[in-house]
């Protein structure tokens, strides 16, 4: 053990101590801890090396390659879980592992809850986690038809960071998550958009639409919302370092 921790710390992990329980745990034996750690040392992020995070009360299970979710991305969690309601339809598009559906249905069980991505390695991460109902697909696209006008809550948990950010991004998502899963395009807004300008039509009356965007990007963000018809907000937490922004379905009155 005393060698995986050296080992490390010269990678320059900072928690190599924890790191190395949470991979003597995941290890077989001597001779499998010995090349998880070297994985590690590597730069491969340790969820990915392990094979799961414990992300917001749920185990969820990895891929290489997949999105690593994010502790900040517990807020979209906690938003959706407390609007959501029994039979409600919940959607997790771009889901990646499907991470952000799982842990909502952890706290919602009734909810019926669907899931999709464009990136066939995530879709089969996913569906390790979810067991069914997870498309593969280019946004709604992937939907079945029959939810057009039924979704209750729209996560849309899309790549935000702008294009010329990304090489200042951490080595361990820099070089072993997708980078359609980090890209954002010139501002960090192209998906966002592109999701922006389908939500009203899958949103039921009421329903909502949450995204994690940078407070940097609120204003773009929430332009982009009431021009498509929704009405926005932002939600933010310190404690996270995490902002959401709100797009809500107007129900129309009957006359």
């Amino acid at each position: 053990m005393a060698e995986a921790i050296m080992r490390l710390r010269t990678a320059g992990c900072v928690f190599a101590e924890d790191e190395a329980d949470v991979l003597a745990a995941s290890a077989a034996d001597e001779s499998e801890l010995a090349k998880l750690v070297d994985r590690r040392a590597l730069g491969e992020p340790l969820e990915q090396v392990v094979g799961y995070a414990d992300f917001c009360g749920v185990r969820v299970r990895l891929r290489p390659g997949v999105f690593v979710p994010r502790v900040r991305s517990e807020l979209l969690v906690r938003i959706a879980a407390e609007v959501a309601r029994p039979g409600d339809v919940v959607v997790d598009l771009c889901c990646g592992s499907g991470a952000l559906g799982l842990a909502v249905r952890h706290q919602q069980p009734a909810i019926e809850l669907y899931a999709a991505d464009v990136d066939p390695v995530a879709v089969a991460c996913a569906r390790d986690n979810l067991d069914t109902g997870v498309y593969p697909g280019d946004l709604f696209d992937a939907l079945p038809a029959i939810l057009r006008g039924r979704v209750a809550v729209l996560l849309a948990n899309v790549p935000y960071v702008a294009t010329r950010h990304i090489p200042l991004l951490p080595a361990e998502a820099r070089d072993h998550e997708p980078h359609t899963a980090l890209d954002g395009g010139d501002d960090g807004l192209d998906v966002f958009r592109a999701v922006v300008a389908g939500a009203s039509e899958w949103l039921a009356p009421g329903g909502i639409m949450l995204s994690e965007i940078t407070e940097a990007q609120a204003e773009a963000a929430g332009t982009a919302l009431r021009a498509a018809g929704l009405e926005a907000d932002l939600r933010s937490d310190e404690d996270l370092e995490a902002s959401v922004i709100r797009g809500r379905k107007t129900v129309v009155p009957v006359r």
